[in-house]
């Protein structure tokens, strides 16, 4: 970028004005031609841009192997531990204060010793109705009382922790100084940061909150938020997600453990005075966030190692994370779009060089749609007309590549007619040669051929022999009216056809329209009932799921078509795998019947001879060796002087396009 100062010339540095505007252009033909590829294999526009992005293109991941990478890390976090750490903690110190407090009563006579022992006999078999019953026991042993305490401690840190993420280490502090002033300061702040909470959510779901609310709330609870979200939505997302995910957690334990774990959490919420808060809370969040799998059972880590509550929900709600980041990227559901991929959650499961790969596939589908290469209408993604010509071109090239490796690719014909187009190259004139004169070669072949030669000073001009004359080599234009009809019925597809039948007439409209462009040509597709096909709507259509073959009413447009074009040579050229079974009855309603009708070979056939009748050649291109077919094709292509060919399906814009040019070259049959 230069910056112009007076006087003193200019200074350059990097440019920081967004994209470079010196840098190449975004290169898409490969992407193009692989998106080709597949439509011209029966594809859809969006089922093969669909595919394109899952395979990736040019080095970069695509959307299969970053699902694979994700679903390897969802594998690995199902193996982060148990969830039942908690209950098994709080089983061990309690199992130790029992036992330390039965050791202290056991050596005294008195009665209350033997009283108390008699209501540690009485303890409930859950543990939490027995964390219950000894909230108010007077302990006679001060090792029992410590066990007992470390029970709450560690309640308290891990029932909040699972609510707030990083509650534990801050509460671990305040574990050491029980009862103090500043323990007590600091319990009473995590009561007025739900509370504040509570008051901030609601406000987002009635649309009542603003910025400044937001940042008082965080300059007076930062603390309790590690992440620390930038905004209001960023918090409660990350709330929501942890709530969503206790509630998953829960929901994937057993009901004895669920039940035990449940009646713990709400005697730790009574004893802390947030039972009523915090239930206030959820209900918030699950209205600012309903689309989150409340209650839902789904993933639950199942490793060795036992979990707290709180590393419980956290790796609950990884693991939540992860489904639904393989779920957006596998594009599976109605309107998937890449930008419903969570760049964040990528980048924690993968790392950025999984964003660099999701943001060179969203940049490549900006640039086919920026380049003009797809557009969108009426929701569809559809190939642009652009799109459309380079397709045809290269299935063209592949064509004329084939015919090359065969020796058949001689395709442009040079001739002796005087009314052709210049070729640009010139030759030495022969006795009936037509074509206009190259005077300014024929001259520079005189003076080449006389500049050695020894004339007087008053003969300077040039002499003109025979032998130096050059005519202007041309082409013969030899104008044709090209009908190519293509089997839509949908045993192509099942045979396996359609891709090269789609394929080869995308090659003949190329050929045609842009090789030889005084030529016409129409493609029609005929299944139950006949259709012309623009190659735009050529590229993206599929097979007819309707039955029926109606080369009948397919030869009737073809007719129509060559009567608008009769200076022109005709042409028809019938792709087809089946022998007739459709036809239109007398009022235009098409008839289908399998075995073919008599009455639907005898329409078909008195098309053909209307065709024949008005000049044309009828070439058949038979793609299945059905004895049926074959003879009924070589029965037609007799009436009407044109032949049968039966390649393989690999082959046919070879046999096409090389009948075509052959066809073509041909003298005019009137």
């Amino acid at each position: 970028m230069a910056r112009g100062r007076p006087g003193r010339g200019y200074r350059y540095g990097k440019w920081h004005g967004g994209p470079d505007p010196l840098a190449p252009p975004y290169d898409v033909a490969a992407a193009v031609d692989e998106i080709g590829d597949q439509v011209l294999s029966g594809s859809g526009v969006r089922e093969a841009l669909r595919d394109l992005l899952r395979r990736g293109l040019d080095g970069r991941r695509g959307l299969d192997a970053l699902r694979r990478s994700v679903r390897d890390r969802l594998r690995q976090a199902r193996q982060a531990g148990r969830m039942d750490g908690t209950l098994e903690r709080v089983r061990e110190l309690l199992d130790q204060a029992v036992e330390a407090e039965r050791r202290a009563l056991f050596p005294d006579p008195d009665d209350a010793a033997r009283l108390a022992e008699a209501e540690l006999d009485a303890l409930p078999q859950d543990t939490a109705g027995a964390v219950r019953a000894l909230k108010d026991h007077q302990w006679r042993s001060p090792e029992g009382e410590a066990a007992y305490r470390q029970i709450e401690d560690l309640l308290r840190q891990e029932v909040l922790d699972s609510s707030f993420q990083g509650m534990k280490q801050a509460l671990q502090a305040l574990a050491q100084q029980d009862g103090s002033p500043a323990a007590e300061a600091a319990m009473q702040a995590v009561k007025d940061m739900v509370a504040d909470l509570s008051a901030l959510v609601d406000a987002h779901n009635r649309g009542e909150d603003t910025e400044q609310q937001f940042r008082e709330f965080m300059e007076k609870h930062g603390q309790f938020f590690p992440d620390d979200p930038q905004s209001v939505e960023e918090l409660i997302d990350s709330l929501a997600r942890r709530a969503a995910a206790q509630e998953r957690m829960l929901a994937g334990m057993s009901p004895e453990q669920r039940a035990e774990l449940q009646d713990l959490m709400g005697q730790v919420m009574d004893d802390l005075g947030l039972q009523s808060e915090m239930a206030h809370l959820n209900d918030a969040l699950r209205r600012a966030r309903p689309d989150l799998p409340w209650g839902q059972r789904g993933p639950v880590p199942d490793g060795e190692q036992s979990l707290g509550m709180g590393d419980a929900t956290t790796a609950v709600a990884e693991l939540a994370d992860l489904e639904a980041l393989s779920q957006q990227l596998s594009q599976g559901y109605a309107g998937a779009s890449l930008a419903d991929v969570d760049e964040e959650l990528l980048e924690q499961a993968l790392g950025r060089s999984a964003v660099d790969d999701l943001a060179a596939l969203r940049q490549l589908e900006r640039e086919l749609e920026r380049q003009g290469y797809l557009q969108r209408s009426d929701g569809r993604m559809q190939l642009s007309p652009k799109a459309v010509r380079r397709l045809g071109a290269t299935a063209l090239r592949r064509v004329f590549a084939k015919l090359s490796a065969t020796g058949r690719g001689e395709h442009d014909v040079a001739d002796a007619g005087a009314a052709g187009e210049l070729t640009g190259a010139s030759r030495t004139w022969l006795f009936g040669d037509e074509q206009p004169l190259d005077v300014v070669r024929t001259v520079r072949n005189a003076v080449l051929r006389t500049a050695g030669q020894p004339r007087p000073e008053h003969q300077r001009r040039v002499r003109i022999a025979v032998e130096d004359f050059e005519v202007v080599e041309t082409e013969r234009r030899t104008g044709a009216a090209v009908a190519l009809l293509v089997d839509l019925s949908y045993s192509m597809a099942l045979r396996g056809t359609w891709g090269a039948a789609k394929s080869t007439a995308m090659a003949l409209h190329s050929l045609v329209t842009t090789r030889f462009p005084q030529d016409a040509i129409e493609i029609i597709g005929f299944s139950s009932t006949a259709q012309v096909l623009r190659p735009e709507t050529l590229a993206e259509l599929s097979v007819d799921t309707l039955q029926g073959t109606n080369l009948q009413h397919g030869l009737m447009l073809a007719r129509r078509f060559l009567a608008r074009h009769r200076d022109a040579e005709p042409v028809v050229l019938v792709v087809t795998d089946g022998e007739p079974t459709a036809h239109l009855e007398d009022d235009g309603t098409p008839y289908f019947c399998w075995p073919p009708m008599p009455e639907t070979i005898a329409r078909t056939v008195a098309e053909v001879e209307r065709v024949a009748r008005s000049g044309a050649v009828l070439n058949v291109f038979a793609l299945d060796p059905e004895p049926g077919l074959v003879e009924f094709v070589h029965e037609i292509t007799q009436r009407a002087g044109g032949r049968v060919f039966q390649p393989d399906s690999e082959r046919l814009g070879e046999y096409v396009v090389a009948d075509y040019l052959r066809l073509r070259r041909g003298p005019r049959r009137r």
